[in-house]
């Protein structure tokens, strides 16, 4: 999971470096307007040995006072108030006690200790005061700045726990079919068929592990997902499994959440081949319009049979053909889409009176140098596993891209075989 850096404002970076640079810039500021406006008034050069020394004394001073503030910001406000003002009040007699000896020392024809003292007091306790009260403020600044950050990275993490759950969720329903379907292939000794299943299982799984849960990828790394799941389950349903990919070029490079589409094309499968006899065509559209990512899964089941649509009634929820549910499939998506996106997204769910059921999504369209997440892998053959003859019907790749599936097989092709639909749920 990726964690966000403490990344303070550029100045403070290195503050030790950025504390130098403020100390000699306001101690040297200060010694050189005093020294323009002795220059000005005609002062003799004994005054400017003077400044000198009350710029060297304020700059020691105050490398002294941070080292007890330092302390004193760990402390309660009262004792850090309280502590700042004693010390600060010791620290102006110092100063004062020295500039008024200096200038003693240089212009004995002055009045007496005692009064130059009190004359000379309010120049130390201006400099010093404005340090302090500058010396705070820049902490308190950095205090502030990294709680706000740490705030920011808590509510990332939070997030992205929030999307792995909601993504981990999906994975032991799919397992449970088809470790069902295989099992029933090896009760079958059906060992080819079953072998290809586990091997297409283990593609799958893999990719699974490798994609970041709360990551982004592109349509087409998330339609090599999908095909290397339809894989397996046309093993279980044969041509009663139609499938068709209709992506245009802009929507292929655009990103979206891993492992975003295959619940849904998971839940076609179970609601609309399942049931029915003839089986169903299952149809994934990608276009981008203007600045938004339009994706519609479509299928050719029997619908929602007059069920409602709105609130949290969906198919997933209440089920077609009397099959329970767990109702985990679409209210997975909704909450996916509304923790990645929040009011930017679209989710929207039609089923027509004569049958069928899409469900249309519209996100921000975004490419892979917008996300803050690193591209994904992508998929590659796996050895070993065996193709499945496609109907007639289904379209092979990316209509748009021309491109063959990424989970192309290499071995000779094992014969799939159906499996009764009564194990494979």
């Amino acid at each position: 999971m990726a964690v966000l850096p403490f990344r303070p404002t550029r100045f403070f970076e290195n503050k030790n470096r950025a504390f130098w640079n403020l100390q000699f810039a306001g101690w040297g500021g200060a010694f050189l307007l005093r020294g323009v406006s002795g220059f000005a008034g005609g002062q003799e050069l004994s005054f400017f040995a003077v400044i000198l020394i009350e710029a060297i004394t304020g700059l020691s001073i105050s490398l002294i006072l941070s080292t007890i503030y330092r302390q004193l910001l760990g402390q309660k406000p009262v004792v850090t108030w309280v502590s700042t003002a004693a010390v600060l009040t010791i620290a102006v007699v110092v100063f004062a006690f020295v500039q008024t000896w200096v200038i003693d020392l240089t212009r004995p024809e002055n009045s007496g200790f005692a009064t130059l003292f009190i004359g000379y007091s309010i120049y130390p306790l201006t400099l010093l005061g404005a340090w302090s009260a500058l010396y705070y403020a820049i902490n308190f600044f950095l205090q502030v700045e990294q709680q706000a950050d740490q705030l920011e990275r808590l509510e990332a993490q939070a997030t992205a726990a929030q999307l792995a759950m909601l993504r981990y969720q999906l994975n032991p329903h799919f397992l449970f079919n088809t470790l069902n379907s295989i099992s029933t292939l090896v009760l079958l000794k059906q060992t080819d068929p079953a072998n290809a299943m586990l091997t297409r299982l283990s593609s799958f799984l893999r990719h699974t592990l490798i994609t970041n849960p709360g990551g982004k990828v592109t349509v087409e790394q998330e339609v090599a997902t999908i095909k290397l799941y339809l894989d397996i389950e046309r093993m279980r349903f044969e041509d009663r499994l139609r499938t068709e990919f209709v992506i245009e070029d802009e929507a292929a490079t655009a990103c979206l959440p891993a492992m975003l589409l295959q619940p849904l094309v998971e839940n076609a499968i179970k609601y609309a081949v399942g049931p029915q006899e003839e089986g169903a065509k299952i149809t994934l559209r990608a276009n981008r319009a203007a600045d938004r990512l339009r994706l519609i899964i479509s299928d050719t089941g029997p619908g929602l049979q007059g069920k409602q649509t709105d609130g949290p009634s969906t198919r997933e929820l209440s089920g077609t053909g009397g099959t329970v549910s767990t109702g985990v499939g679409l209210p997975n998506i909704r909450d996916r889409l509304s923790q990645a996106y929040g009011d930017e997204h679209l989710f929207e769910i039609h089923s027509p009176p004569e049958g069928g059921f899409s469900i249309l999504i519209e996100i921000p369209y975004e490419v892979e140098e917008q996300v803050s997440s690193s591209a994904q892998p992508a998929l590659r053959p796996v050895a070993g596993a065996a193709p499945v003859s496609a109907p007639a019907r289904t379209s092979v790749g990316l209509s748009a891209a021309g491109k063959p599936s990424p989970a192309s097989p290499v071995q000779p092709p094992v014969q799939p075989t159906a499996i009764p639909r009564a194990t494979g749920r």
